[in-house]
């Protein structure tokens, strides 16, 4: 959720801590705040709205300059989105500045303690109790460090917290449980981020911090240890992308630029994956092959984007694996007492690799002895670290808060993760792996086919832009692909759309059918084991029949659909089972440029952020 910067070293603190937000403003912009450490004192800047409303604040009211700072950006959970409860909050004294990302769900009971020491919180926020509670263990003659232990073994729940106090004027001390931090190291300076993109800028050079650990950094050193005071390893990484390609890149919109992207990003996520002998390549399998032919059950994790694409990928891996699938909601796995062993394989998705949901739901699937083999956009996040193996997307950052290029890539690793385990369990001949991944090598050049005509797509939007509503049907892996669609026109439209399996028309939804409803259908190629094509057909004309405005995803040469269809989108041909790498991306340009036509905030739509991070 929340964008959280912390830098100490020889420069101007305010200038990196700023600059490190608006990398993460994708992260939370209900408001934003600083505070940096001058002369012994605590200087505190925040403001309700996005970050350029901060900005426009410290040109009117600067701040002293400094060396050392700490920076916020909030997607609001305790309490409104308004200044008084913007980040950074101040202990009592005003000697502490504290920011935070989690929710700390003890914080009735903490308040209760406080108010009893004399201290009366002023915001409604759960963050607040901290400054507090550091306030409090400072007066017991320890350093920021020790004081932020304590506290932490105070608190329940999941948080990232970062400190600065007036009495250590060139530290910041960061926590976590259960949610992002990462330590950036560079050469006289040291940088904290909930998201490496906070300080790309400065360094590639990062820590991953384990959970329930405290970090200490100053220009010259940097400290890790568990919240009880052990000393902790934190594991080096090198970032593989750099500050450009956080940049719009001359695009009017991220969302537009990472769509731009995806050929590029499908091509990366293959890169490496075949091996000389012809085998298929994870990044990092820990589970040996003996455990994998003994696997009578997959179970994909994952929320929002991420199952959808965890939907894609049932279809395939059942298909050549013949491995029975489930897909489960994450926030709903756990509550539903599911079944799970060591024969079990679970799958998470999660583009951050922090989605709060999806991280409990697997570590429930390992306290019931399933394996887990996650796949992840960012490298040192939580989820591929408590794992058993892990497989990268290496789509490079996505800023945009509606999903694009992660998404593809996340469908293309569900492929890998399948043909890994036909690959091992000897369901499918090499020739035939082979023949997979060979058309797997030719998507980014088909994807680039269909960016380069996606302007009747816009054109398309722009007439419908008064639309109440829109439809989307499927079949097949067109049924996951067409809620994708209808998820990326809430998300950006604001509009009521929905994705139905085609086949269900009759059971229900045909009933929302008008005169002048926009229809989007997605169809398969032609051929093929089953008749989903010449069914699709047949309810692309019940829909038609009723008033419908059909628009019809098709295969290139598929002729069968044109005369039931008032608008074609055509993609290249590809095996069906691919086929979803190609049918999305001008359901992507559709949602994006209807959003722009009706007004709205493309890559920061209201009420969402890129990362949820809190259950």
């Amino acid at each position: 959720m929340c964008g959280i910067v912390g830098y100490t070293g020889p420069r101007e603190a305010l200038d990196i801590v700023v600059n490190g937000l608006k990398r993460l403003e994708y992260r939370g912009y209900d408001s934003a705040g600083v505070a940096v450490v001058d002369d012994s004192a605590l200087h505190v800047r925040k403001k309700a709205g996005k970050l350029g409303n901060l900005t426009t604040l410290l040109e009117s009211d600067p701040l002293p300059a400094s060396t050392v700072g700490i920076g916020h950006t909030r997607w609001a959970t305790h309490g409104a989105p308004n200044d008084l409860n913007a980040h950074p909050h101040v202990s009592a004294d005003g000697r502490v500045a504290v920011i935070h990302n989690g929710i700390i769900e003890n914080f009735a009971e903490l308040r209760e303690d406080l108010l009893a020491e004399g201290i009366t919180p002023q915001s409604e926020t759960d963050t607040e109790m901290a400054a507090h509670l550091l306030q409090l263990e400072l007066a017991h003659d320890c350093n920021l460090a020790e004081a932020m232990r304590r506290v932490c073994l105070r608190l329940e729940g999941a948080f990232t917290l970062l400190a600065v106090q007036t009495n250590e004027p060139s530290t910041v001390v960061g926590a976590r449980r259960n949610s992002p931090l990462v330590v950036g190291l560079g050469d006289g300076e040291n940088f904290m981020g909930s998201d490496v993109a906070a300080f790309i800028a400065h360094t590639n050079r990062a820590l991953e911090l384990g959970q329930d650990q405290v970090v200490e950094i100053t220009p010259d050193s940097v400290t890790v240890t568990t919240f009880e005071g052990a000393p902790a390893v934190a594991k080096e990484f090198t970032v593989d992308w750099d500050a450009s390609a956080a940049e719009k890149g001359g695009y009017d919109l991220f969302m537009l630029k990472e769509i731009a992207e995806q050929p590029k990003a499908v091509s990366d996520t293959l890169l490496g994956r075949i091996g000389r002998d012809g085998h298929i390549q994870l990044d990092e399998m820990r589970i040996t092959d003996s455990d994998l032919r003994l696997v009578d059950k997959v179970i994909v994790i994952a929320a929002g984007t991420s199952f959808h694409a965890g939907l894609i990928a049932k279809y395939a891996i059942e298909h050549w694996t013949r491995i029975p699938v489930d897909v489960e909601i994450a926030s709903e796995f756990r509550y539903r007492d599911p079944v799970v062993d060591s024969r079990t394989l679970v799958i998470p998705i999660s583009q951050s690799g922090e989605t709060m949901d999806t991280l409990m739901a697997l570590r429930h699937a390992r306290e019931q002895g399933a394996k887990v083999l996650a796949i992840s956009n960012t490298q040192g996040s939580t989820i591929p670290r408590e794992s058993d193996a892990a497989l990268y997307t290496h789509a490079g950052p996505e800023v945009a808060v509606a999903s694009t290029k992660a998404f593809l890539t996340q469908i293309v690793a569900a492929y890998l993760v399948g043909l890994y385990l036909a690959q091992i369990r000897g369901n499918m001949f090499g020739d035939e792996i082979a023949s997979v991944v060979r058309d797997l090598q030719d998507m980014p050049q088909k994807i680039d086919l269909v960016l380069d005509t996606v302007e009747g797509v816009r054109e398309l939007a722009r007439s419908l832009a008064e639309s109440r509503s829109v439809l989307f049907l499927g079949r097949h892996v067109g049924y996951p692909v067409a809620l994708e669609g209808a998820l990326k026109l809430k998300e950006l439209a604001y509009m009521h759309a929905e994705g139905f399996p085609a086949g269900e028309l009759k059971h229900g939804p045909i009933a929302l059918i008008e005169q002048g409803m926009p229809v989007i259908v997605v169809v398969p190629p032609p051929g093929g084991r089953a008749p989903i094509h010449e069914k699709l057909i047949s309810n692309i004309q019940e829909v038609r029949a009723r008033g419908a405005f059909t628009i019809v995803v098709a295969t290139e040469g598929d002729e069968a659909v044109t005369p039931y269809a008032d608008h074609i989108i055509r993609v290249p041909s590809s095996p069906t089972l691919l086929q979803p790498l190609l049918t999305v991306v001008p359901l992507q340009v559709f949602a994006c440029e209807m959003a722009t036509a009706r007004g709205h905030d493309v890559d920061q739509p209201r009420n969402l952020a890129k990362s949820v991070t809190v259950e």
